[in-house]
């Protein structure tokens, strides 16, 4: 459980990197749209293409932290043991949809790298941003799957 810890944390250091470069990027350009009138050649595809891979990349941490949205309107009077079942159930359906994304975006990432398909100005080979998306998308799924498995409490002690 440490390593899928400090995995999903490996994961978010690099969502945010990415992001403080976008932040970067489109500052540079609107600085040089408003001041020079130049803006930076493909601005738009680059802020797209790394606001994908850092979306992948928070998943595992958020799926680690039991962050995503939980609905108990009718389960908030059920018995701790009830909605611990329910945890792990709804662990196991999250790992599975994710994993099944993370081979359909495999799948989509060997297509595009057979086709060659590219961004527009760029010419960016978009293969990478689906390479970029399958590790963090089947780390979220494994951390799912341990979830489901062992609980959330094992969380806490690792």
């Amino acid at each position: 459980m440490k390593t899928l810890k400090f995995l999903a944390q490996a994961c978010a250091v690099i969502a945010g990197l990415l992001l403080t470069l976008v932040t970067l990027v489109t500052c540079a350009s609107l600085i040089g749209r408003n001041t020079t009138g130049t803006t930076l050649l493909g601005d738009y595809e680059l802020t797209a293409v790394a606001a994908g891979a850092a979306i992948t990349l928070f998943l595992p941490l958020c799926q680690w932290q039991n962050g995503n949205i939980i609905v108990d309107f009718f389960t908030s009077r059920m018995p701790s043991r009830v909605n611990a079942v329910f945890d792990r159930f709804g662990a196991l359906l999250v790992s599975l949809m994710l994993l099944l994304l993370a081979w359909r975006t495999g799948v989509g990432g060997l297509n595009a790298f057979q086709s060659q398909t590219t961004t527009m100005m760029l010419g960016f080979p978009e293969w990478v941003v689906y390479a970029a998306m399958v590790p963090p998308l089947v780390l979220t799924g494994v951390i799912g799957i341990a979830q489901c498995l062992f609980g959330f409490e094992a969380e806490a002690s690792a």
